[in-house]
C-alpha cells in the first residue's frame, strides 16, 4: 500500500532520465519547496542525476535554472577519439564543477546516489561515493553517442538502461515515503529530424516497460506530459519548468495527510 506524505516521515525523491526533458524536475523541486516538503535523500539518473547533484548541495530552483538554461549538447560535448563514443560529455562534469565545487558524495547537504550501468557485465551501479561530477558523468553517458566513464575499473554508461528512475537507492537509503518523478511515462514520439534524436528515441523504447513496472514502488508517482517536446532543444526549458511544475503540485495536493 501505498504512503502518503506527512510529518516524521523521511522522504526521498527520486529524478528519472529523459535528457532535455529533465528541465521539469526543476518545477518539481519548485513545488516541492512551497508545500515545504523536506526532502531527506535524493537519487538521480541520467539527467535526473545531473540536477539532484545541484539540489543535494544547496542549490535553489532559480539557481538550478540558471545553470541549465543555456545548456545544449555543443555546451556539454566535445570529440572523442576513444573507439567507444563519437563524444565525451567531460564538459557536463565541468558544468557541476564550476555550479557546486570539486566535491565528493559526503560533502552533500542530502544525501545522494546516482545510477550508472556497467557496460561490460549490464550491472546496475549505484553511486554514493567518490567524485559527484565523475559520477554524474558515467549518469548521463548515452551509450553509443558518449565515450563511458571509468570508476573503479568499470566502463560505466547510462543508468537508465538499469533503472531510469532510481528508487532502489532511496529504499536502500532508509526513505520512508518515495516521490519518483517519470518523464517518459506520457511520451509520444514524432518522426526524429536527426541523429541525435534517432538515438535517444532508440534508447529511450527500451526503457518505457521496465520504467512501469519499477515505478510501482513508488508512493507518489509524478509524471509530468511532456508530449509536445522534443529531448535534445534546450529553448523549451522554461514550459517543462512549468510542466513539471503543475503536474507535481497537483499530485502533492492529491496525497497528503
Amino acid at each position: 500500500m501505498h504512503k502518503k506524505l506527512g510529518n516524521n516521515k523521511n522522504i526521498g525523491l527520486a529524478l528519472g532520465g529523459g535528457a532535455v526533458l529533465g528541465a521539469a524536475h526543476i518545477g518539481v523541486l519548485r513545488a516541492l519547496n512551497e508545500f515545504n516538503i523536506s526532502i531527506s535523500y535524493i537519487a538521480g539518473t541520467s539527467i535526473g542525476a545531473f540536477v539532484a547533484a545541484f539540489y543535494a548541495f544547496g542549490k535553489s530552483c532559480e539557481e538550478i535554472r540558471e545553470m541549465t538554461k543555456d545548456l545544449n549538447w555543443l555546451d556539454v560535448s566535445e570529440i572523442s577519439l576513444s573507439r567507444y563514443g563519437l563524444l565525451s560529455n567531460k564538459k557536463l562534469g565541468e558544468v557541476i564543477t564550476e555550479g557546486i565545487g570539486d566535491v565528493d558524495f559526503d560533502q552533500a547537504a542530502v544525501p545522494l546516489a546516482m545510477i550508472a550501468t556497467d557496460i561490460a557485465t549490464g550491472e546496475k551501479v549505484i553511486l554514493r561515493e567518490g567524485r559527484v561530477s565523475t559520477a554524474a558523468m558515467a549518469s548521463t553517458c548515452l551509450p553509443g553517442i558518449f565515450r563511458p566513464v571509468e570508476i573503479d575499473e568499470r566502463l560505466l554508461v547510462d543508468g537508465g538502461i538499469v533503472e531510469n528512475v532510481p528508487i532502489t537507492p532511496l529504499q536502500e537509503m532508509g526513505a520512508d515515503v518515495i516521490i519518483a518523478v517519470d518523464l517518459l511515462a506520457k511520451r509520444t514520439y514524432k518522426k526524429p529530424e536527426n541523429i541525435i534524436e534517432v538515438l535517444v528515441n532508440t534508447f529511450n523504447y527500451t526503457l518505457i516497460a521496465a520504467t512501469k513496472v519499477q515505478t510501482e514502488a513508488a508512493d507518489i508517482l509524478i509524471q509530468p506530459d511532456v508530449s509536445s517536446f522534443n529531448m535534445i532543444n534546450t529553448n523549451q526549458v522554461n514550459d517543462l519548468i512549468e510542466a513539471g511544475y503543475a503536474e507535481a503540485k497537483t499530485m502533492l495536493e492529491n496525497n497528503r495527510d
